[in-house]
């Protein structure tokens, strides 16, 4: 027998029996860790901690099996075996180096050795820490199990301070405790605040749980400018519930008005921020297809106060085509995300021939995110990424054979453009060769052909070809010249009519875009044309510094026919009542009013404000009594939503109307109405008077004597 065929079958039951026992103590304590984690965070943090608690086990487990090897089965073999006779080793160790004697022992030992079974050496059952583990973890789950969630159950009331010195017969707040459950999409527990003032998230509910002494008999919740709340009693506690659907000032009054003035609390919902989506990868907006590509994966990072959704939606448009023969395609795939909830990653691949992409094309990706907010969430829209994918080079066919020029999207070019490309070159001419001189010349000329092709189409096309030589023949229309002739005419039954004529032998072109020009324009339009075509001869001769004064006489002309495009678009205005000729050189003015305009001062929209902040200061329209503050109140209300913390303004206002003498309240709303109130336009400020030696030097500047 080998000896690995002997480990094996000796040493599987006192494995499996530590592995048991090690798995039956510390499951327990993962699930109770998981019922303890599930009542203070969610399922979330339970399936978390659960995972932990049984990788912890089952690690554990696995390290006290491993115990249990050759050295733990030799010691146990000569500790619980007398018949071994101390010498279990030589059943394990190597034949070849055992001596005769070692052998004979060996082979009695291997015959003694099956007198028992292997289930005799595992190690007993630890059943008493197991039924104390079991006990514990199950008490650890009942106490998790009855013990109320924060939020739940009676509150634990604080005590009140109002500050209100106690009347006798007259209720007061003596313990007082505001319950806020936040929206369920913000993930928020619910908590109690021993405060009245709270900051809760928008659309949270609130519950409010008071006591008063001696107790109240109906007691309100007064809401400042709004209509009071009732509470209900609960044994000896009174309870009022509503949502914060807005910020509110409130105060708590026991005893219907009599008694002293409580004071006001204050609640800010605060609103659901919008996401907020940026571009981690690639850091430019246009970015280039390289050599070999073949997929594309943009990063960006979404980010929000309570979370933003795990999908997203990535719309994708694609330009596919050069020139005008530009064809858009949009379309929108679902992403998902990676990483927390409020900080998530999303870097979808997108795999070019699975979209269409390819040469000559333009990718334009925007990602677009949702938050958590129920009902309507909100979205975001991250900034568009383009990607580029140029098309492959072509020769060029004017005469430079060999010559390879890309040439830009038409809508890329101007005479502008030109212009500065010219004189960009001009600079440039000592760090180039000659040849690479003349290419970029030519490649600036090709772009002025094209141009001046796009600007003739306004003329009808004829000046899209090279002009002719005065001692050309003249021009005949024939098959295959560029324009479309329409069918073949039949012959009139008349002779020598002009349009017969022009009908049997060219084609006119009142229907082409020119046909819409003015004769001023057109002539103007001409022009610039034709001083295109003299700066494109001397670019494509590789002489831009002589093309440059017809470039710039071009462009002057194509301002001139913008402008006079605008002169006669501003004639198209309303149409003026008729002029009585009747009462022309009379000089009768029955009728005729003046057209003088009246100065109207400039309304302002604080005029409420500007009017109590007068009444509450020192100056002569001061009043030291009580201030009608009901415009006041109305102007607060009105302008919310401009005001930096209307609450406060409010706030102050309600003070000095309940007390109009008390000072610290009067200064605190006029400080507050001054910050509420519009800035008065910048005016520029006086020059400074001169001082002995300025004086002076006015005075010699004017030729007068010092």
């Amino acid at each position: 027998m080998s000896a690995t065929a002997l480990i094996r079958p000796w040493t599987a039951p006192a494995r499996q029996r530590a592995f048991l026992n090690a798995a039956a103590i510390g499951v327990p304590l993962a699930i109770s860790a998981g019922v303890v984690a599930w009542r203070l965070a969610g399922i979330g943090a339970a399936i978390a901690a659960i995972a932990i608690g049984l990788t912890l086990s089952l690690l554990v487990a696995l390290r006290l099996a491993a115990r249990f090897d050759l050295n733990w089965l030799i010691r146990t073999l000569d500790a619980r075996r007398p018949d071994m006779e101390d010498s279990a080793a030589l059943l394990f160790a190597d034949e070849a180096s055992l001596g005769p004697l070692q052998r004979l022992q060996r082979a009695r030992l291997t015959a003694r050795i099956d007198a028992e079974t292997p289930d005799q050496l595992a190690p007993d059952w630890h059943r008493r820490s197991i039924a104390l583990t079991a006990i514990a973890a199950l008490i650890i789950v009942a106490l998790a199990l009855l013990w109320p969630r924060p939020g739940q159950g009676p509150p634990t009331l604080a005590p009140a301070s109002e500050g209100v010195a106690a009347t006798p017969g007259i209720p007061r707040l003596v313990a007082q405790n505001l319950r806020i459950l936040p929206p369920a999409y913000t993930g928020l527990p619910v908590r109690d605040s021993q405060s009245l003032d709270a900051r809760v998230p928008h659309g949270s509910r609130l519950e409010w749980t008071l006591r008063f002494d001696p107790q109240a008999s109906l007691p309100r919740l007064l809401m400042l400018g709004g209509q009071p709340r009732a509470l209900r009693r609960d044994g000896p506690d009174w309870i009022a519930s509503r949502t914060a659907d807005a910020a509110f000032l409130y105060r708590v009054d026991p005893a219907t008005g009599r008694g002293p003035t409580p004071p006001l609390h204050r609640i800010d919902a605060i609103a659901d921020a919008v996401p907020q989506v940026k571009a981690l990868s690639p850091k430019a907006s246009l970015s280039m297809v390289t050599r070999g590509q073949r997929s594309w994966s943009p990063a960006f990072a979404a980010t929000d106060d309570y979370g933003v959704a795990a999908s997203a939606r990535l719309r994708i448009t694609l330009a596919i085509g050069e020139g005008e023969n530009v064809t858009f395609t949009e379309r929108e795939i679902a992403v998902s995300g990676s990483g927390p909830a409020r900080d998530r990653r999303f870097a979808p691949r997108l795999d070019f021939g699975a979209l269409g992409f390819g040469p000559g094309s333009d990718m334009v990706v925007q990602l677009i995110v949702r938050d958590n907010r129920s009902p309507a969430p909100q979205e975001a829209r991250s900034p568009s990424l383009i990607l580029r994918w140029p098309s492959a080079q072509q020769p060029e066919g004017s005469g430079l054979e060999g010559m390879v020029n890309t040439v830009l999207p038409a809508y890329f070019r101007s005479q502008r453009q030109i212009i500065i490309d010219a004189e960009a070159l001009l600079k440039q001419k000592s760090r180039l060769s000659a040849d690479r001189y003349l290419a970029r010349s030519a490649s600036i000329g090709t772009d002025q052909q094209i141009l001046r092709g796009r600007y003739s189409q306004f003329l009808g096309g004829e000046e899209s070809a090279q002009p002719q030589l005065p001692t050309a023949d003249a021009e005949t229309h024939h098959d295959g010249d560029g324009h479309d002739h329409g069918p073949p005419r039949q012959p009139a039954p008349g002779f020598g009519v002009a349009e017969d004529v022009l009908a049997d032998y060219g084609h006119p072109h009142d229907d082409s875009a020119s046909s819409s020009l003015d004769p001023e324009t057109r002539a103007i339009l001409k022009n610039a044309v034709d001083e295109m075509w003299q700066s494109e001869v001397h670019l494509r001769q590789g002489h831009p510094d002589l093309a440059l004064p017809f470039a710039y006489r071009a462009l002057r002309f194509i301002k001139e026919v913008q402008q006079a495009t605008r002169i006669f678009l501003s004639r198209v205005g309303p149409e003026l009542p008729p002029i009585d000729p009747s009462r022309r050189m009379t000089g009768k003015r029955e009728g005729a009013a003046s057209r003088t305009l009246a100065v109207a001062p400039i309304e302002r929209g604080d005029g409420p404000a500007a009017a109590a902040w007068r009444a509450l200061g020192d100056g002569p329209g001061a009043i030291r009594g009580p201030i009608a503050l009901d415009a006041l109140d109305r102007w607060v209300r009105s302008e919310a939503a401009r005001l930096p913390d209307p609450l406060a303004l409010s706030g102050a206002l309600d003070a000095v109307r309940r007390d109009p003498d008390c000072g610290p309240c009067r200064a605190k709303l006029r400080g507050l109405l001054w910050t509420a109130m519009e800035r008065p336009p910048a005016r520029p400020a006086r020059r400074a008077a001169p001082d002995a030696n300025g004086t002076r030097y006015l005075r010699a500047i004017e030729g007068a004597a010092p």
